[in-house]
């Protein structure tokens, strides 16, 4: 499938967002070639204040830079969507492997305007055989349990984030919050081809205990223990709050007039 089956009508244009932080180097070299995608309208990367982007960042219409003051992915991607300009927002982690064909299954789904939103099924790293049990369970789970997870690639129409109010302002389970408004918004839908993420993770710890860890920090949200205090017990230290160079919320570089 290529994206331009949709160039004899009007072409959906995608915003593909971005957060980032210590991985803002390698966000930059992916983000060039995402900005080259048929139907990318822009490539935002939300990043950190006091970690902005390198010296080299590409000078492009098609990229952007913006920075939160706090490390929040919630504020982050809200930022982001603030400065983007596409009809269909597409929320993306770094360490997940986007293609053309990602790009093109958007744009061929969100024809139908009875959809809102959606995501990707998950798929592990070909590089680990041992982890490709997972993937049939993780379809299961989407579909019995309805979470739409961060590193699934949310993507949603413009206006329907909008009156959502965007994601939570929160450093952790954005997407799991999210997710459950946004099903209770409309239609949505898993695509594929499956999402390609890193399984480094499991690979360092474990696939049980990230498994049995991620479950637990997921019931522990569910029962009401705040966003900020599960942050501090995943990441093992507060929340950062870097030093600004002025007092505005907010920085952006853009290479756009």
């Amino acid at each position: 499938m290529n994206s331009r089956f949709s160039r004899g009508t009007q072409t959906t244009r995608i915003s593909i967002i971005v957060p980032c932080w210590r991985e803002a180097y390698i966000a930059v070299r992916r983000a060039a070639d995402w900005a080259g995608f048929d139907s990318a309208k822009e490539v935002v990367l939300a990043g950190l204040a006091g970690c902005g982007p390198p010296l080299d960042f590409p000078q492009s219409a098609k990229l952007h830079w913006c920075a939160s003051l706090r490390a929040s992915r919630g504020e982050q991607m809200n930022l982001g969507a603030s400065k983007a300009n596409g009809e269909i927002l597409l929320f993306h982690h770094v360490d997940s492997e986007l293609t053309p064909e990602h790009i093109d299954a958007i744009v061929q789904v969100m024809s139908d305007r009875a959809v809102i939103g959606g995501g990707f099924y998950r798929k592990f790293d070909q590089r680990h055989p041992a982890l490709r049990w997972l993937e049939p369970l993780e379809r299961i789970h989407n579909r019995a349990f309805g979470t739409i997870y961060g590193d699934q690639s949310v993507f949603v129409r413009r206006a329907v984030f909008e009156q959502l109010g965007g994601f939570a302002p929160i450093p952790l389970m954005e997407d799991v919050e999210f997710s459950k408004r946004l099903r209770r918004a409309g239609k949505v839908v898993l695509l594929d081809p499956a999402m390609r993420s890193s399984p480094q993770s499991q690979i360092e710890q474990g696939v049980w205990r990230v498994t049995l860890r991620n479950l637990l920090f997921l019931i522990a949200f569910r029962c009401g223990i705040s966003a900020d205090r599960l942050h501090c017990w995943y990441y093992g230290r507060e929340l950062v709050q870097p030093a600004a160079s002025s007092s505005r919320i907010t920085s952006e570089i853009s290479a756009a007039e």
